[in-house]
């Protein structure tokens, strides 16, 4: 059975932030200009929101440029940032960094915390309003390129297929979307952002990227315990000194605060597990007081891409572009980048519409490059460039220099610190490393993993072909669990990979791909780098409520 095609001026892959600006961004410009083009967005998530998951903290600059009457017009933005508070933790103390100690990335007067996958409905119901076409559902899978080897649009997977990649009984082959303008807008590393990216080398000039993984919970809290618009973050316990991550918990309205905790992927024991160790920042004195007496309603987790200015790649290649988070565009210092994926996704659309004005196609578009140099977004990541650098030499020394980088240089060192290795290439043999006893959940303020992931709705059809796939099937055993006792069954945050038949002598991997929820650690944090992860069935994975 073929595949069918579509033909679009631009099609779009992903429905966060940046794929729904450039979206909203193109759809403006013709309107201004009295022009038609069509517009296609996919989102592998059954609803434009389910698989977004973000702290957050949003500056709404971005947002106000894309629709300078957002208020009025219902953005979703309801909880002003009323007071943050700054701490330094130890196991059972805190100290409180004075404000005027805190550099000015870290203050959020005139932020709103936020349900991002909220905000991303709000975005898709208005883009919808402006006629873009909008699929969910459709996962895209395939990079398709025109002779010349320019990108000419991306295929949706196929449905239907049968574990063994034979096609059953409800098998639908998945559709070609054409475009003149391909962008992919897919998040932290991206299925075939990540493809595009080896193709064109569009690296070969950049650092290594560095990545982090975030954890959260949203809870209910009782109302004596709400603060509207409170913002915690937190550094040190439970984190050792030598290795990145820190703690946020936010209160967003209807009594409900987003706990969380952000753990750098560049650690270099293998014995570490995110996931315990969110469980155990909840412990601490200044957050179990905030948790005490309520409900855990959600629960989910994904990577971010934390490398900032000298880690982006090119950002354009024959046919397209990179826009968000599949580029890099985070700003680890301010902890944020839903701005940055919005402000990055309104310039790509820019420099797409005057190159569709001209009749161009398929051509690289280099007009964003230069925009995205002339804007503010440029300014704001160089100034926190060197941020995750200074912060990879331990929390002490990196938070002292970061600081002099800040309040003493105010972001304009006359230098920039380098990435120099990647974080899978961190890992230190688990013999060389302290094990750490993580202490057993409670399940009232601490929990396991699949009672975790219950709470995400995750689903997929279990007679399909993985999704996580293994380039060499020994690997597993005779590198990771011989030299680095099977990491990945710390390091992912939903239980997926386990070790069974250890006892028995004869140990294997076991694969629960059905409890994925996309956080896509393992694609990076594999140390071989023989975990490659390919999308499932469209619709497929978490459902986020409101996260």
């Amino acid at each position: 059975m073929e595949r069918e095609s579509m033909e679009f001026d631009v099609v779009i892959v992903g429905g966060g932030p940046a794929g729904l600006a450039s979206a909203i961004r193109l759809k403006q410009l013709a309107a201004e200009n009295e022009t038609e083009i069509s517009v296609c967005l996919i989102e592998k998530g059954a609803e434009i929101g389910a698989h977004i998951l973000s702290g957050a903290v949003m500056d709404p600059r971005a947002i106000a440029e894309l629709f300078p009457n957002w208020q009025e017009e219902g953005a979703p933005l309801n909880a002003p940032v009323s007071e943050d508070r700054v701490y330094v933790f130890s196991e059972n103390g805190a100290s409180r960094i004075p404000n005027v100690l805190i550099p000015a990335c870290l203050h959020n007067e005139g932020n709103y915390v936020i349900s991002l996958g909220n905000v991303c409905r709000w975005l898709g119901s208005r883009a919808e309003e402006l006629g873009v076409e909008i699929y969910p559902g459709f996962a895209g899978a395939e990079v398709l390129f025109d002779e010349q080897g320019a990108v000419k649009g991306v295929a949706t997977g196929d449905m239907g297929r049968l574990h063994d990649g034979s096609a059953g009984p409800g098998f639908q082959p998945g559709i070609e979307l054409h475009g003149k303008y391909t962008f992919f807008a897919e998040g932290c590393r991206g299925h075939l952002g990540k493809q595009v990216i080896e193709k064109f080398a569009l690296n070969a000039n950049a650092d290594f990227q560095t990545y982090g993984i975030g954890l959260k919970e949203l809870w209910e809290i009782p109302p004596e315990k709400h603060q509207l618009g409170l913002v915690v973050h937190s550094g040190g316990w439970p984190m050792q000194p030598d290795t990145y991550g820190g703690g946020f918990l936010y209160h967003l309205e209807n009594n409900q605060v987003a706990v969380g905790f952000v753990v750098g992927l560049g650690y270099s024991n293998p014995h570490l597990s995110p996931y315990e160790e969110f469980q155990r920042y909840k412990t601490h004195p200044e957050i179990r007081k905030f948790l005490e007496g309520g409900k855990r309603i959600a629960y989910g987790a994904r990577a971010l891409t934390a490398g900032g200015l000298q880690s982006l790649p090119k950002l354009t290649f024959p046919g397209g572009v990179l826009v968000g988070d599949d580029a890099g565009f985070l700003n680890a210092a301010r902890i944020k980048g839903s701005h940055c994926a919005i402000k990055s996704g309104a310039l790509a659309a820019e420099a797409c519409f005057g190159a569709l004005k001209q009749e161009r196609q398929r051509d690289e578009l280099s007009e964003y490059p230069e925009a995205f140099k002339n804007s503010w977004l440029y300014d704001e990541l160089y100034q926190a460039r060197n941020f995750k650098p200074w912060m990879a030499k331990g929390f002490k020394l990196g938070s002292l220099m970061f600081g002099i980088d800040q309040l003493l240089l105010r972001g304009r060192a006359p230098w920039t610190l380098k990435h120099g290795i990647p974080d899978h290439a961190k890992l230190k043999p688990a013999s060389e490393c302290p094990k750490i006893d993580y202490p057993k959940p409670d399940g009232v303020l601490t929990f396991d993993r699949l009672s975790s992931v219950f709470l995400s709705s995750t689903n997929h059809e279990e007679d399909q072909p993985c999704h996580l796939q293994l380039k060499d099937a020994g690997v597993p055993i005779s590198v990771n669990l011989a030299k680095y006792d099977a990491p990945e069954q710390r390091f992912c945050p939903a239980g997926v990979y386990e070790i069974l038949g250890q006892d028995e002598g004869r140990p294997r991997l076991q694969i629960n791909a059905q409890n994925c929820v996309h956080c896509k650690t393992c694609d990076i944090k594999d140390p071989t780098q023989n975990i490659n992860w390919v999308v499932p069935q469209g619709g497929e994975g978490p459902t986020y409520p409101n996260m």
